[in-house]
């Protein structure tokens, strides 16, 4: 039996090894000194960066619970994530259906307005949707939160569901309408199911880039305490922490922040990379 040839080492290799060694350090020891931090106490936090905290001080996170109100905030961001997630799912990938199975007058034209959105910085917008959703009369309010959550989300979903939907079959469609299937079961009946994994991929990065969102939260409910998401409460509880130093308790919030949408990621990796990948190979 002749032996295999010994593969020849190719330095780029290496070095992305090591690249992406030295990219999953700087993600994970800041998480975890994080994580360690809110078990902590004060003087801990601000000695050695390495030490272990001496005990589990679950009381860090139960001020920052009830005294920081942070259970409020999660409920809050909950609810509008849900609702805003939704409506930009099922607007965002009717609109991309349309455009990407469908030719009329303008059909070019709308889609480029949508892919437009995704260049326009959102800091530029903040001052005229400021202005809008008052005169609405839903400034301070999570409905208007919502509509401007969508509004923002739309470009991506149309521009990344609308090159997977024109990936699918025709030949499916086609079949379903000669069964007697209108176009709007064809649509949700039929071609939607077998576009789920892009839907499950978009559907995971709105909901995180809505969580995280903070400069329309702060713009659009200002005042009202009990209304604000967890962006806006990290935010309140950090400038707290610095005049009562209450460090500890920041540090509880921030993991109550980051730890569901860090288990929303593990959860649905394997989905989120398998629609990346359908969508990439079709």
């Amino acid at each position: 039996m002749r032996a295999r040839p010994k593969e020849k080492s190719n330095p780029f290799r290496a070095l992305s090894h090591v690249a992406l060694v030295v990219w999953a350090l700087l993600i994970i020891l800041p998480l975890l000194w994080t994580f360690l931090a809110a078990f902590k106490s004060n003087s801990e936090i601000f000695g050695n960066a390495l030490q272990l905290p001496g005990a589990l001080r679950w009381d860090n996170w139960a001020r920052a619970w009830d005294k920081a109100n942070v259970g409020q905030y999660m409920i809050n961001t909950v609810i509008v994530v849900v609702f805003s997630t939704a409506g930009t799912m099922l607007f965002g990938s009717m609109a991309a259906y349309v455009l990407a199975r469908y030719k009329f007058v303008g059909q070019r034209l709308i889609y480029l307005l949508f892919v437009s959105g995704m260049a326009f910085p959102i800091f530029l917008a903040v001052g005229p949707l400021f202005f809008v959703v008052k005169q609405f009369g839903l400034l301070g309010t999570h409905t208007g939160l919502i509509i401007v959550y969508i509004a923002y989300s739309l470009p991506f979903t149309v521009f990344f569901l609308a090159a997977f939907f024109r990936t699918l079959p025709e030949a499916v469609a086609e079949a379903a309408l000669i069964d007697g299937a209108s176009h709007t079961r064809t649509f949700f009946q039929v071609m939607l199911p077998m576009a789920k994994p892009g839907m499950i991929s978009i559907t995971i990065f709105n909901v995180l880039g809505q969580w995280n969102q903070y400069l329309l939260p702060l713009a659009l409910i200002p005042g009202d305490r009990s209304k604000w998401v967890i962006t806006q409460g990290i935010a309140d509880i950090s400038t707290i922490a610095g005049y009562e130093a209450d460090w500890p308790a920041l540090f509880a919030a921030l993991n109550m922040a980051i730890i569901p949408v860090l288990v929303i990621y593990i959860i649905f990796q394997r989905q989120i990379q398998s629609g990346l990948g359908a969508g990439a190979l079709k």
